[in-house]
């Protein structure tokens, strides 16, 4: 089983979201995982397709 998706999202993760940070509550971090989760899926571009991951399902399923 391949496991390159997944290694790339924690890796990228760790690298935005952790480093750096001190969460004081663990609401405090489940609601910074909710939104760097929400980004990741809507907001961050991918470079390879030039929109990000929703709009490309998005893009697929309406073709």
């Amino acid at each position: 089983m391949d496991n390159g998706t997944m290694e790339n999202f924690f890796g990228r993760f760790k690298v935005e979201m952790f480093y750096g940070e001190h969460f004081q509550t663990v609401d405090e971090f489940i609601n910074c995982l909710k939104e760097y989760i929400y980004y990741y899926n809507n907001e961050r571009i991918v470079s390879k397709l030039k929109m990000s991951p929703v709009q490309y399902r998005t893009h697929s399923l309406a073709s």
